[in-house]
């Protein structure tokens, strides 16, 4: 989870002043309206301004608490249930007018196509602002923008900026200047290989045939993004008052998002905030002139049913807007339809996510929300009104049933994580992705998507197995989740079997002999014929039916899935769906 560092002084300012809260005990009471925790005190020996507290963040859908001034507010807003208003926020029928503009050329849509900023003034940078801003910089980028790819941030001494600025693709081997805290000019290639910040993330860049440039109308070089600033008008210092901030990325919500949260937490801290106009040369979600910071978060409906079935109290729709503002959410009564669901209208609450948030995928975000704005110590305990013996459900009995078998055979189970990356559970597996489920906002790449499949899993176990004496046997029982436009969600859950087989003797024939040795333990008949999964290698593999319906497949791994992988021996696998073997 997420951990901050904040300087004591200006946390407690920010939100609203230490004599809130007369104890530790009391000031960690306050911190759950953000789930967030107090990760470790401050040194009281030191004094009130050099004092720094831990904060570990509970909400990884929140990225707004990633910082000192997020954080701060949420309590104080909480506490004071005022919303704070952000009036220099564009809208897609109220847009702001600005003389600061961006020019983003054609050249660099292939590589890292968009971008919001805005100009922050009012107030001089002091040193705790600074080294907060490049702890919400990093936060945000390392975590929300996936290790810079997705979103990167920069900071800019607006002074030695001409206007317009212009965000165009380059050479990397014909442009060069001075990077931040170096002291000669290099090229951006050998930025990527000299520079530590360039070595670091080389890996987002060092393919592409283009790179991204950031410079002012007369040519000055402000960054190379998401690499690295210049060294003059990119090396923001402590008592600089004005200053530009930029985001680039390849996902323009979460990049505007993010370019919202910094406005709002610099506006928090006393900054005036001039908008800044994005002039695109080809279409965005958003349109080609977008004036960011820019509101395009939608409102979302929650019912009053909704909310009795999630938190067993029947609340009126003014309770539910009231917790809504402590939350700092702009509500209302209404009466509509839920998002996504059909049937008539019911009565409830429109809620409108403020400027900084954009977590509210589903009516149930927004129950939580009331749920939190209500206060957990407001609901009543409730003893349990039934009498149950717990047991054991037919599936996890049957499951047990297929890992004994297989433990039996000389296989060895394996657990993994339901989360992966496109690159292990898609292209690794010569796949087109068509039915993976994806994360709308994960924490890191690796953690992206919901397998659809376990052998992606048992591979990447053998892939670093190679020491080990063949032959490997190993399995896994579990969940796998994939897109299917005929369920309700639009998405199904399924038990399955997982089984690699890995060695030299590793073969179709031996492979169906370990299947068939499997159904005969299970009590169960099946057929089989042929497959084209691209998975296997095209006739050597097959489909299992089960009382005429697929139940999985089985066969020679395809050469290409294991060179992916780094394997270097023949391999076999069979997926099995359990849920199919225990249906009446």
């Amino acid at each position: 989870m997420p951990k901050i560092e904040v300087n004591e002084e200006v946390f407690y300012t920010l939100a609203g002043g230490k004599s809130r809260w007369n104890t530790t005990e009391e000031f960690e009471a306050a911190l759950t309206c953000a789930k967030a925790e107090l990760d470790e005190d401050s040194d009281k020996g030191l004094p009130l301004a050099e004092r720094t507290l831990k904060i570990e963040l509970n909400d990884t859908n929140r990225p707004d608490l990633w910082s000192t001034a997020g954080c701060a507010r949420q309590i104080r807003v909480y506490n004071d249930t005022k919303r704070n208003e952000y009036p220099f926020f564009s809208k897609p029928n109220d847009i702001k007018k600005t003389d600061r503009k961006v020019m983003v050329k054609e050249s660099v849509k292939q590589v890292r196509p968009f971008l919001a900023g805005f100009v922050a003034s009012g107030r001089e940078i002091s040193d705790p602002l600074l080294r907060d801003m490049i702890q919400t910089q990093e936060k945000l980028a390392w975590n929300f923008g996936r290790k810079r790819r997705t979103i990167s941030m920069g900071l800019y001494r607006t002074s030695l900026i001409k206007w317009p600025i212009i965000y165009r693709g380059a050479d990397p081997d014909s442009v060069s200047f001075v990077p931040l805290q170096w002291d000669s000019e290099l090229t951006l290639r050998e930025i990527l290989k000299q520079h530590p910040k360039g070595r670091e993330y080389a890996f987002i860049l060092e393919k592409e045939p283009v790179h991204p440039l950031l410079t002012d109308l007369q040519g000055f070089i402000l960054s190379y993004p998401p690499i690295i600033n210049s060294n003059d008008i990119g090396a923001v210092q402590v008592g600089d008052s004005e200053i530009f901030i930029e985001l680039t990325g390849s996902d323009i919500a979460s990049l505007t998002l993010a370019a919202s949260i910094v406005a709002c937490d610099l506006a928090d801290n006393g900054f005036n905030i001039e908008p800044v106009e994005v002039v695109y040369e080809y279409d965005t979600p958003f349109g080609r002139n977008v004036v960011t910071p820019y509101y395009f978060q939608e409102p979302v409906f929650c019912s009053l049913a909704l909310v009795e079935k999630f938190l067993g109290e029947n609340l009126k729709a003014d309770e539910c807007v009231k917790a809504l503002q402590r939350m700092g959410v702009r509500a209302e009564k209404a009466v509509s339809l839920e998002r996504g669901q059909a049937g008539g209208k019911s009565e409830g609450v429109c809620a409108w996510p403020p400027e900084y948030r954009n977590d509210f995928l589903h009516a149930v975000d927004v129950a939580e929300d009331v749920m939190i704005g209500r206060s957990l110590d407001s609901f009543k305990p409730q003893r349990p009104g039934d009498f149950t013996v717990g047991r054991l459900l037919p599936l996890t009995l049957f499951s047990r049933q297929v890992k004994e078998i297989l433990i039996g055979m000389g296989y060895q189970e394996m657990i993994y994580n339901y989360l992966g990356s496109r690159r292990d559970l898609v292209e690794n597996m010569r796949g087109d992705g068509d039915r993976i489920i994806r994360i709308s906002n994960p924490m890191t790449e690796n953690y992206e998507y919901v397998r659809d499949s376990i052998l992606a899993s048992l591979l990447s176990s053998e892939s670093v197995s190679g020491h080990s004496v063949y032959p490997h046997r190993i399995f896994e029982v579990g969940k796998i989740a994939f897109r299917d436009e005929a369920e309700n969600y639009g998405t199904v859950t399924r038990q399955f079997a997982g089984i690699l087989h890995a060695g030299a003797e590793a073969n179709f024939n031996t492979a169906a002999g370990q299947l068939q040795t499997l159904f005969y333990y299970l009590s169960r008949e099946y057929d089989v014929e042929e497959s084209d999964d691209p998975r296997f290698i095209p006739g050597r593999a097959a489909s299992i039916l089960y009382k005429g319906k697929k139940a999985g497949v089985f066969g020679e791994i395809h050469p290409e899935a294991l060179e992916n992988w780094g394997i270097t021996i023949p391999c076999t696998a069979c997926e099995l769906d359990i849920d199919i073997l225990i249906e009446e």
